[in-house]
């Protein structure tokens, strides 16, 4: 049986939220590492996300990425599209989101879609068009000073409206509270008005599951994870997704344990310090990076001696002043790529020290280490927190042949106490 729901992410962890919601909502899904270039669709699946490195690329280089995946899931068989991008909208005003999504819309014919990056398990809730990150605004909160993609406006049909041609309205609170029929019947009134892309107002996941359900015969959706909590059922309801499959099942792990963080945001910053408390820690620093000293090395030195011990973590995550520092004096691009370059030294040199249950915090960083792993996919397990499932990699490209766990965890998500706690799974 052929996978019904296809879908793009524009970045790594991104990919793996999305999956992980699908399979909490049972469907059996699988993520490809970028765009499959001979690995084919696994028969026993319901969905797959292809998750790309598009957020931060050029528009263009992300529109073609983004129509090869397309491309790709058309030939897998999937009946709908979903293009994932964070639940904060990371995007400037030149894209990537809107260019992407209209370029899919072209490719699938398509004269409508909707965005709502709602998450509300994350805190994440959009009201009369205006995205909210917990209780304030997005332009008040952390992503205001995202180092490259800044969210200097919450209001989301004005953000999305400077990055597309085809015109944005708004389905406000007040229609999506009314249920489904009411929320397909404002799509018609729309399209007759003109408009392309409807950004959708949602506070609760009875809001996602309504909106979800008015989406059934829609080509394309554009949102965050959140909206996974509303399309299985239409699938159910067409008789294409069985009702009593265990999604979430995953291959028996061992190994040894490691963190390895690299985003810089909030909830990363608090993740780190609980971690350190409890467990030992070493820091990579980007000045020793650009100096040229061999600071992955050196790290792995460093949990040579205590991973067989203990859970060790290794991360870059830094204040951010700390940030804006290193960035104003090697600049954010060259600053990004040493710290990931090492990051990804450092993973494939622990999976070789047998570690075999492996957190990464960041999407940067998510994308660097399963590259350098050569991982082309993974079958997605249960939810770990919101948005963050275990994992277990379809391959590697290491010497090492057990399975390995993968968290891939972005840097808004997750509990204080995430790292501490995602190991009950396999306790």
């Amino acid at each position: 049986m052929a996978a019904i729901l296809g879908c793009i992410a524009d970045d790594f962890t991104g990919g793996t939220d999305l999956a992980g919601m699908l399979v909490k909502h049972g469907m059996r899904t699988v993520q490809m590492i970028g765009v499959p270039q001979t690995e084919r669709c696994p028969a026993d699946v319901d969905a797959v996300v292809i998750a790309l490195k598009s957020r931060t690329n050029p528009a263009s280089e992300a529109v073609r990425e983004s129509l090869a995946a397309l491309r790709w899931l058309q030939e897998a068989g999937c009946k709908q599209f979903y293009f994932k991008y964070c639940s904060t909208f990371d995007s400037t005003p030149q894209g990537n989101i809107g260019p992407v999504a209209e370029a899919l819309m072209d490719a699938l014919g398509t004269d409508f879609t909707i965005a709502c990056p709602a998450f509300p398990a994350n805190r994440r809730t959009i009201y009369q068009g205006y995205l909210f990150v917990g209780d304030v605004l997005l332009n008040e909160s952390g992503m205001r000073h995202h180092p490259l993609t800044p969210m200097t406006d919450a209001n989301l049909v004005r953000v999305l409206q400077a990055q597309v041609k085809r015109r944005v309205g708004l389905i406000d609170y007040g229609t999506v509270s009314q249920g489904s029929g009411v929320i397909d019947e404002r799509f018609a009134a729309l399209r007759k008005e003109g408009c392309g892309f409807a950004v959708v107002d949602a506070l609760s996941n009875r809001d996602l599951a309504e909106i979800g359900a008015a989406c059934a015969s829609l080509p394309l959706v554009t949102a965050g994870s959140g909206l996974a909590v509303g399309l299985p059922e239409n699938f159910r309801r067409k008789g294409l997704l069985a009702g009593d499959v265990v999604a979430d099942a995953l291959p028996a792990t061992g190994g040894l344990r490691a963190v390895i963080a690299g985003s810089c945001s909030t909830a990363t910053q608090g993740q780190v310090a609980r971690m350190r408390e409890r467990h030992p820690a070493f820091q990579v620093d980007p000045v020793k990076l650009a100096g040229g000293s061999d600071v992955a090395a050196a790290a792995l030195e460093w949990a040579a001696e205590r991973v067989g011990k203990e859970p060790v973590l290794i991360y870059a995550t830094s204040a951010p002043e700390a940030v804006r520092e290193v960035q104003a004096q090697f600049g954010a691009a060259r600053a990004g790529e040493l710290v990931e370059e090492a990051l990804a030294a450092v993973a494939r040199g622990l999976v070789e020290l047998g570690v075999g249950q492996m957190i990464v915090a960041g999407g940067e960083t998510s994308g660097a280490v399963v590259k350098a792993l050569g991982i082309k996919g993974l079958r997605i397990g249960p939810e770990i927190d919101p948005g963050v499932p275990w994992t277990v990699a379809l391959q590697t490209g290491t010497t090492h042949e057990r399975p390995l766990a993968l968290a891939l965890k972005s840097g808004n998500f997750g509990t204080p106490d995430f790292f501490l706690k995602a190991w009950s799974y396999f306790s």
